[in-house]
């Protein structure tokens, strides 16, 4: 068949598998964790043991990014004994390093806010971290001196975080303040110009210590005594740092470092002490044009600290008008399917009686976030879709009713896809905050609904998938945010949106969402028709392979008449023309798949539709029509057959003569030629195999063959490769019946491709080889010993032919074929039907030629491919003959062939080795019947047993030459294994020359052997291993 299933699989199961991790239920490792951090003073000081204890640890802690909830138990016990280490007095700087490493990965796992709970912050705690974190003398800032900067950046992080929490003990800061004066006589700086001192250094590094030290600045300077003293100046230094930007990079550093400060401390500050600057920050921002800055972490921390400042300004409360579904219970879900909306607490009221102003700095707060969620770079978009979300959450009804519309208009063919990214994640962030309301639904769902198949093709690729992604987001939030009763009227649309994305979508990531968002709204919603049915089906898992969602989740989705249609359209509206070839194919093969859930509307709607679009000035429209075309075709002329009806009571007389013109019509828009012709020409023989399947009768033969010679002389292979595939239905179509024009039409298509397998050119030969190989019995009858004849010798090695070793792969793999077609008749001397002993003969004799075949080129050993070859031929026509004709395999035949495959088997190329490996097993394993006159067949079977062949990693030279060289020992053997073992030394990796010293020299009698060659057979060996390694 031109395009099956198969091959589609090979094709496209290229993409990444979805590995999941094992589910845990408790922290296995916590005693190997705790000795290794019981040892770190031992290990401290050798480099080698502290990198393998910290590797190890990194190994352990990654397994739990998953589930972090699992350490919490042993968390305290962790930290108990690390911070007992640091505490100790005079601890060495290594030892602090290491200590300071294994707590920050135990933080990255699970989280700092987690940590921060758990850490010490007495007030003996402050001084000796300010003193390790400012004092240059101790030995810890001796190593960061030395220029270890970037190894010692965890215990800075560490250290900052420790004093963030322990700077927040309950005394004012001036208590800590003793006047002490050094031996200098300058008196010690305040403990509270110390800690803002540490925090703004920090805020300029790079590393994950700038983050540290912003939490610790937006802490400190929020506190009570120190807002009083130092919050005005702190923001003034940050604002002045964010004017005098430039584009160095400690600028940026600076820049980024100061604006997460400043939304962190308008996230844990209190309003009324911070709102007397938020105007100010606002207009600074503004002015500065921070939105379109080039550094994206720029444009994300701008985007927080706007989205903070709005908050700042809007009273802390939420929203009364916002819609609460009234259950959360899922079972009460699933009960309730009827449910209605005056069965939900819809909270609808007007606003309070206070006096409720709005400042005028929200609009401009609101447009920088819309303008946010055009940004170019997703975080910067989702931070912004957030920030719209919790503005809106604290605005009257009219005024959120405006964002709402404001974001709606987003979604237009004039918007970038960034816009439609960032308008879907704002409308899930609304719709889950209740902030959506039931009215607006019958504007958002049919934004949803397109966002859902949002593919925006540029030039050889697309874009779009983040915008599916998003958009079943907010599927899935709509799912946990509405009644039932209010998401009724859109329930069926959103269902098989779903599912299209769900089976039908390129990226794994959208299917997997769509698939999630699907099983939310089945348990959140309980009315999704069938919903329980697909998912036990269809899950998050199953969808993982593209192969396994186009051709059968999709059927079985599609015995549902709610969703078959859908499937169905959207495959033709976008599928057909998608870019990639690969869903093209696998579109094709889901329509073929689909046609027997829904014949008529296939046969009346979409085939007619199709046809018209073969001739589309858009290559992959061409491409997609002539393949969905063949395809739907073909099954309909099956379920034709499977209801015993003719074929016209599916195809109209009209569509089929339009389907039988297209070659004509492409060949004389000379659409076969030029930019996509190779494309089309493999389409098109797709088309040509799947109607003479179908018994479709063609009028113009001559012109399908025309195209079809065409394409054996295509230099590309997948072109070649299609038309053989089309020539075994197509000659069973137009050609099997028996008259005197299909006689002498048969006879012209052998005499012509014979003649056209002694051609000077080896793709033409290649592409003839392989069309006789795939010709049907009745095309050989009759002329069965010229195609043989040809074919043997075309694997002949000539002087004109010398560097053709493609050229007798493919003849060697026509022959097999051949012989596998016609059969064999022992009865019979001579027959041009089917294989006489004296043909049995001449095959064996060509086979054992070429397996002596090492063509050497640039590109290596390309005889190799022809001595592949040759094995599998061997196989193949053995297994034949032994279950015909067992006779005709003599004893020298039944020696030559198994010293031929022992030699290779012996040799050096790993791919070679495995198919003489596995032809090697096959040959000696046979028992129904056994291969007859095997040499030492019974000492064979006892080194290379059924069970051992079945486990045996032909691949590795380590594993099979030892039982090889056990073969030295009989005598028929051993010159062709040492032949094989000798060419195996000549090789280029270490590990197969010395896998063949450490079994050639385990051989004891190994020189006996070598000295009872001949003169004549020694020559020869030198001879012909000299021959191998040039």
């Amino acid at each position: 068949m031109a395009m099956n299933i198969e091959s589609v699989v090979q094709e496209n199961d290229a993409e990444e598998d979805t590995c999941c991790k094992p589910y845990r239920e408790q922290f296995a490792e916590f005693e190997e964790v705790n000795t290794i951090i019981a040892h770190l003073s031992d290990i401290c000081d050798t480099q080698i043991a502290k990198e393998r204890a910290i590797g190890r640890l990194i190994f352990i802690l990654d397994e739990y990014q998953e589930q972090p909830h699992l350490l919490d138990p042993y968390l305290e016990t962790l930290l108990e004994t690390l911070l007992t280490t640091v505490r100790r007095p005079q601890c060495p700087a290594p030892l602090l390093h290491v200590v300071f490493t294994v707590l920050y990965l135990i933080t990255k796992v699970r989280g700092f806010k987690v940590i921060l709970r758990l850490l010490p912050h007495e007030v003996s705690d402050l001084e000796p971290i300010l003193s390790m974190l400012d004092g240059y003398t101790d030995d810890f800032y001796e190593l960061d001196m030395a220029g270890e900067r970037n190894e010692t950046w965890p215990t800075r992080y560490m250290l900052i975080l420790w004093l963030s929490i322990t700077a927040m003990i309950p005394f004012a800061m001036s208590r800590f303040d003793s006047g002490h004066v050094s031996e200098t006589g300058e008196t010690r700086k305040p403990v509270m110009d110390r800690i803002l001192d540490v925090g703004k250094k920090y805020l300029t590094v790079t590393d994950k210590t700038r983050d540290a030290a912003a939490y610790l600045v937006s802490k400190f300077v929020t506190r009570p005594d120190v807002r009083i003293t130092k919050l005005s100046g702190f923001i003034n230094w940050s604002l002045d740092a964010i004017q005098s930007a430039k584009s160095s990079m400690t600028d940026m550093n600076l820049l980024c470092g100061n604006l997460s400060a400043l939304s962190l401390m308008f996230k844990h500050g209190k309003r009324e002490d911070i709102l007397p600057y938020a105007v100010l920050i606002l207009n600074r921002l503004s002015a500065n044009n921070l939105i379109s800055h080039d550094n994206m972490v720029i444009r994300k921390y701008n985007i927080k600290v706007v989205q903070r400042l709005g908050l700042t300004f809007l009273k802390p409360k939420v929203a009364a008008w916002r819609y609460t579904r009234g259950t959360r219970s899922l079972a009460d879900s699933l009960a309730k399917n009827g449910t209605t909306a005056s069965d939900c607490n819809v909270k609808s009221v007007e606003l309070d009686e206070e006096d409720y102003d709005i400042p005028e700095e929200i609009e401009t707060v609101i447009e920088l976030l819309l303008n946010g969620l055009r940004d170019k770079d997703t975080v910067v978009r989702w931070s912004a879709a957030k920030g719209v979300g919790r503005i809106t959450s604290r605005l009257p009804r009219e005024l959120a009713d405006d964002v709402v519309g404001s974001v709606l208009e987003m979604f237009t063919h004039m918007e970038l896809d960034s816009a439609w990214h960032g308008g879907c994640l704002a409308l899930a962030e609304l719709g889950r905050r209740g902030l959506l309301l039931p009215q607006r639904l019958s504007e958002v769902v049919p934004v949803v609904l397109k966002a859902l198949i949002y593919d925006e093709r540029r030039g050889n690729f697309s874009v779009g998938a983040h915008v599916r992604d998003a958009a079943c987001y907010v599927c899935w939030s709509f799912a946990r945010a509405y009644d039932p009763a209010e998401l009724k009227p859109y329930v069926d649309n959103i269902a098989r949106a779903l599912v299209v994305v769900t089976v039908f979508d390129r990226e794994v990531n959208c299917r997997m969402a769509a698939a999630a968002a699907f099983q939310e709204n089945v348990g959140r919603q309980g009315q999704f028709p069938h919903g329980i049915d697909i998912l036990t089906t269809a899950d998050y898992y199953t969808v993982g392979s593209k192969t396994n969602s186009f051709l059968y989740l999709s059927v079985y989705i599609a015995q549902f008449e709610e969703y078959t249609t859908a499937l169905i359209d959207h495959l033709i509206t976008i599928k057909l023309h998608h870019w990639d070839r690969a869903i093209r194919e696998l579109t094709a093969l889901a329509l073929h798949n689909l046609t027997f859930c829904a014949p008529s509307y296939m046969a009346e709607k979409i085939l007619p539709g199709i046809v018209p679009l073969v001739t589309n000035m858009d290559l992959s429209t061409r491409h997609g029509a002539i393949l969905a075309a063949s395809e739907v075709l073909y099954a309909l002329a099956l379920e034709a057959k499977k209801q015993q009806r003719p074929l016209e009571d599916f195809i109209s007389v009209d569509t089929q003569q339009k389907l039988m013109a297209i070659p004509v019509i492409l060949l004389e828009a000379k659409l076969l030629r030029g930019l996509g012709g190779e494309l089309m020409s493999q389409a098109l023989s797709s088309l040509i195999e799947k109607a003479s399947l179908a018994q479709l009768p063609l009028s113009v033969i001559d012109a399908w063959m025309s195209f079809t010679d065409d394409c054996l002389h295509h230099v590309e292979i997948d072109v070649r490769s299609k038309a053989i595939s089309a020539l075994p239905a197509f000659f069973e179509q137009n050609l099997e019946m028996e008259n005197e024009r299909n006689a002498d039409y048969r006879s012209r298509i052998i005499k012509s491709y014979i003649t056209e397998l002694r051609s000077s050119s080896e793709i033409t030969r290649m592409g003839y080889a392989l069309a006789l190989g795939a010709m049907p019995k009745f095309m050989l009858t009759g002329c069965l010993n010229l195609v043989l004849g040809a074919l043997i010798n075309a694997v002949a090695i000539t002087d004109a032919s010398l560097k053709w070793a493609e050229g007798r792969r493919d003849a060697i793999h026509a022959l097999s074929s051949v012989c596998k077609t016609v059969g064999i008749d022992p009865l019979t001397a001579s027959s041009d039907c089917s294989l006489s002993p004296e043909l049995v003969a001449q095959v064996y004799d060509c086979l054992f030629r070429a397996m002596r075949d090492y063509t050497l080129d640039s590109r290596g050993d390309v005889g190799a491919w022809v001595r592949e070859a040759a094995m599998i031929a061997l196989k193949e026509i053995t297994l034949l003959v032994i279950e015909t004709a067992p006779e005709l395999i003599t004893p020298q035949i039944c020696e030559m062939m198994m010293c031929s495959v022992v030699q290779q088997a012996a040799e050096k190329i790993d791919r070679t080795r495995v198919i003489a490996g596995k032809t090697f097993t096959a040959l000696l394993c046979a028992d129904r019947p056994e291969v007859p006159h095997i040499p030492y067949r019974k000492e064979l079977l006892q080194i290379f047993s059924r069970q051992e062949c079945s486990v045996l990693n032909w691949t590795a030279p380590s594993e099979v030459f030892p039982p090889i060289s056990k073969l030295l020992h009989f005598p028929t053997y051993t010159y062709s294994v040492l032949l094989g073992l000798c060419v195996s030394i000549g090789g280029l990796t270490e590990s197969l020359v010395s896998s063949y010293y450490s079994n050639i020299t385990a051989t004891q009698k190994i020189l006996g052997i070598y000295l009872s060659f001949s003169h004549v057979k020694m020559a020869h060996y030198f001879r012909f291993t000299t021959i191998a390694y040039c």
